[in-house]
């Protein structure tokens, strides 16, 4: 529990220690093998001599495997600190929401929050006009944040989105849609077909300020149109 009474769900304590412990020690064991490695190369005649192979085996020891060892305590360090940030951290206040990823948080209020479920891996918040106030992608487990939802009084929806009912698949020059949906959906496409997460969120964030509301589902886009007005 945080301060002010607030529930926190973020990664757990065993894959906490897992991330902390584990990366440092897989960067040590490689960096300890550093060394054996270019002996390995060396001394087998049908792997090709290359040069930092022969670099670092040439080292003075055991300086070379101190500092091998070391740098790859640093390497794990990095990429745990990085595995941390990736995670999302669900803060359930009485009076708003948190989502916190890569050290930047949004602070949703608990007036404006009427639906709140799982879809998929993805934790999504609905406001009053059926619009979006948040879909983030989440490994946390639901049963987690349900807990956590409904212990604060949120309207949990355990049987998820109360608007899937009014999506549809989205079609190149949908008549339905505003002016400049099928634009924004159209660049979405492609950035959906290539990945793009970054590209991904912000197209979203356009197509909600137009009152249109997408979600993903192998590679297609759906939607719908949020009520106006309440």
């Amino acid at each position: 529990m945080g301060p002010g009474g607030e529930a926190v769900v973020g990664r757990s304590v065993w894959e906490a220690v897992l991330v902390w412990a584990g990366f440092p020690v897989l960067g040590a064991l490689l960096g300890l093998g550093v060394r054996p490695l270019a002996d390995w190369i060396l001394e087998t005649s049908w792997v090709p001599d290359i040069g930092p192979a022969r670099f670092v085996a040439e080292l003075p020891q055991p300086q070379a495997s101190i500092a091998t060892v070391a740098a790859g305590v640093v390497l794990g360090v990095v990429v745990a600190l990085t595995a941390q940030g990736e995670v999302l951290r669900v803060g359930v206040g009485p009076s708003a929401v948190t989502l916190t990823r890569d050290g930047t948080t949004r602070t949703i209020a608990r007036g404006d929050v009427t639906a709140v479920f799982a879809d998929g891996k993805e934790l999504v918040l609905t406001g009053r006009s059926g619009e979006e106030l948040a879909r983030e992608k989440s490994d946390l487990a639901t049963g987690r944040l349900a807990a956590a939802f409904t212990g604060q009084g949120y309207p949990w929806r355990a049987d998820g989105d109360p608007h899937r009912d009014e999506y549809r698949r989205w079609v190149p020059d949908e008549p339905e849609l505003p002016a400049g949906a099928n634009a924004v959906l159209k660049a979405r496409a492609g950035a959906l077909e290539k990945g793009d997460q970054k590209d991904l969120a912000e197209l979203r964030e356009e197509l909600g300020k137009l009152g249109v509301v997408v979600r993903d589902q192998d590679k297609r886009q759906y939607w719908r149109r949020a009520r106006i007005g309440g």
